[in-house]
């Protein structure tokens, strides 16, 4: 469980009312990674979504690097949600603090508070507008 004070300091989290934050604060965990961890592999089934509370991560697709993650940037929810693998790989550029909220606790958030899956929704569209629709 992660305290829901440390959920409003990220954008992701901050514009949900607190009884919202604290039933997410409930299933969520907080990892620890080292500089250079591969944090999810493009092709590899998606069981998870993040969010970054600290340290800097790099996006790369088809071997491309395509873009830089820091503080308050989520990744994971388009396999979470649309493709069922992943769709890039996330490695670490530096120690790193995430938030995250494994598959079976996300879909228990996400029936509780349908907000939340809309909210990523609305990201799956950003990325990947027409496999989204």
């Amino acid at each position: 469980m992660v305290s829901p004070d440390r959920l409003v300091a990220l954008d992701f989290f901050n514009g949900f009312p607190e009884a919202e934050r604290a039933t997410i604060a409930e299933y969520a965990e907080e990892v620890d990674v080292p500089s250079g961890a591969t944090l999810v592999a493009e092709g590899e089934y998606a069981y998870q979504f993040f969010v970054i509370e600290h340290g800097q991560a790099e996006v790369s697709a088809n071997g491309e690097r395509i873009a830089e993650l820091g503080p308050g940037d989520f990744f994971g929810e388009v396999g979470l949600m649309l493709t069922g693998v992943r769709t890039a790989t996330v490695k670490a550029m530096s120690p790193m603090t995430l938030i995250t909220l494994f598959q079976q606790n996300f879909r228990i958030c996400e029936q509780t508070y349908p907000e939340i899956a809309d909210r990523l929704r609305t990201a799956v569209a950003d990325r990947f507008p027409i496999r989204a629709r």
